[in-house]
């Protein structure tokens, strides 16, 4: 579940009046950014257009569609107004639409096709657009999401020159990705498109998000640092963009950057909280985060603040698009802050909340196999295995099935802890191994448990110290300086009696927790092994 969320300022400058049909060029100055796009449309209409265009690019649909209805409103004639609408339905790095908005897409897009907009260009643009509301009752979400991206192709090479028809088949390319695509093909196509584009415009949103985007994968991460540091700085009022750095920061194991990203995204959440505009999936977003790092550094006290502000957050405060996510995070903060300071029989004792769905109800069993897998208690193991996959086939069965796709690395590690309990070793190694080596390559959640750490933490419990050091250095290097990560391979190194690389685990392991007010007894022994060297 590696899906993100949303929002820009929607008190922006508006720009003098343009002729129709000349380019309109709207300069927001840094606080949001700066897009161009051409439309035919009246120049109040073209302002609204412009705003929608900004806000869709940081992915604020909801305050994006009111801009683009605004235009509409403004412009009856408007075909590109009912083109970002339909545009502002398609979440394309989310969630699928609903049906209803599958059903309003068709509907505008219609309503755009009939105006006949005077351009080839714009005619070119609502075409593309209409390829993906088409024929939603003969092809799945993904066979239409990459049509999509073909006709985005063809509007791309029509018009070389277009910035816009760029950034959207970049788009359109990571929204297409296959999900067992190992070579990320469409990853590296995109970023090739977005990095020149970035050269030669640094303030356009769109362009500086999708490069982070592009890069979310431990092999790629380090290209879009200068797009992380840039796009806060594009739009600071904006939740999403100051918080989208943070992908990158965890993914590099930057996590003072991590947490002062994220504070800072919660701060402007807050401000548009205070506009009424709806932000709790930006909080809770963040909140993931921050607490991720802040284990990361040894701050559990902080960690568990998140844990505590995720659980009196209402369900009926989350909008009813962000509540499948708002739901699994509920479960997944106790579940993680457990896991990751390795309080197995407080894991073993989690309770899920009944009333969740089925897909949030399972983050509970899987943090039991593990715990049971450490603590080599086959019965638990067995049982959360059991309820684990009951859970994940009443998923399959529910209203969204696709969601339990994203399961599947979980269930196999799920699967491993509950063999290592029950004795079964070997196969356990197998499983957590081909989940390592995929998201080695693809990249697990920038908040997920790295499938590489947990296989060495399987080696060192069955005291294969020298495979253990190993398979540790692996995953530092595609997650790096996690607190476990650094604390097994130090360990792993003492069982090898190779001192002097301990002594570097955890001399870095001291080095990042350094300020952060820890208990954690790992941290202690560190600093008295260090002292004592």
């Amino acid at each position: 579940m590696k899906r993100t969320v949303y929002l820009l300022i929607a008190a922006m400058v508006c720009c003098g009046a343009l002729c129709i049909g000349q380019e309109h060029h709207h300069d927001m100055g840094e606080s949001t950014g700066t897009v161009s796009f051409a439309v035919s449309c009246t120049p109040a209409a073209k302002e609204a257009f412009i705003r929608g265009l900004v806000l869709l690019h940081s992915f604020e649909y909801e305050e994006s569609g009111k801009e683009f209805q605004s235009a509409a409103k403004s412009d009856p004639q408007c075909a590109m107004a009912d083109w970002g609408e339909a545009m502002s339905l398609y979440h394309q790095l989310w969630e699928q639409p609903s049906k209803e908005n599958l059903k309003r897409g068709a509907e505008l897009l219609a309503k755009a096709r009939a105006l006949q907009a005077p351009t080839a260009r714009e005619r070119d643009y609502i075409a593309a657009l209409a390829v993906f509301y088409a024929d939603t009752d003969k092809l799945d979400h993904g066979q239409r999401a990459k049509a999509y991206a073909t006709a985005m192709q063809g509007v791309y090479e029509r018009n070389p020159k277009d910035t816009e028809a760029a950034v959207f088949y970049a788009l359109a390319l990571l929204a297409s990705s296959s999900n067992g695509d190992l070579n990320l093909t469409n990853a590296k196509a995109a970023v090739a498109i977005l990095t020149k584009l970035f050269d030669e415009q640094p303030t356009h949103p769109g362009i500086a998000h999708y490069i982070i985007h592009s890069c979310d994968n431990p092999s790629m991460a380090n290209l879009a640092l200068p797009a992380a540091l840039k796009y806060a700085a594009i739009a600071p009022t904006s939740p999403h963009a100051v918080h989208m750095p943070s992908h990158i920061f965890a993914r590099l194991g930057l996590w003072q950057e991590d947490i002062r990203s994220n504070l800072a995204a919660l701060h402007a959440a807050d401000e548009m909280a205070a506009m009424h505009f709806h932000v709790l999936h930006h909080k809770v977003h963040s909140m993931d985060f921050l607490e991720y790092a802040y284990l990361q550094i040894g701050d559990d006290a902080s960690a568990k603040a998140e844990v505590d502000k995720m659980d009196e957050m209402l369900m009926q405060d989350a909008d009813p698009e962000f509540r499948d996510y708002f739901e699994i995070r509920r479960t997944r903060f106790p579940a993680v802050y457990a896991i990751e300071r390795r309080q197995w029989r407080e894991a073993l004792a989690l309770q899920p909340n009944r009333e969740a769905a089925p897909y949030a109800q399972l983050l509970t069993y899987w943090a039991r196999a593990i715990a049971a897998g450490h603590l080599h208690d086959a019965a638990a193991g067995q049982d959360a295995m059991k309820h684990f996959d009951e859970l994940l086939e009443a998923t399959r069965r529910g209203p969204k099935p696709y969601i339990a796709d994203g399961f599947k690395w979980d269930r196999d590690i799920v699967r491993a802890w509950t063999d290592h309990a029950a004795g079964k070793s070997d196969e356990g190694l197998q499983l957590l191994r081909n989940v390592a080596d995929e998201q080695d390559k693809l990249g697990k959640g920038e908040t997920d448990l790295p499938a590489r750490e947990m296989l060495a933490d399987m080696l060192l419990d069955l005291k294969r110290g020298p495979e253990a050091l190993a398979e540790y250095e692996v995953a530092l290097r595609t997650d790096p300086n996690r607190f476990d990560g650094l604390y097994g391979a130090a360990q792993a190194a003492e069982q090898t009696k190779e001192k002097e690389k301990a002594y570097a685990f955890y001399a870095q392991l001291v080095k990042n927790c350094d300020g952060s007010h820890s208990d954690r007894p790992e941290l202690e022994k560190a600093k008295t092994l260090l002292a004592a060297k």
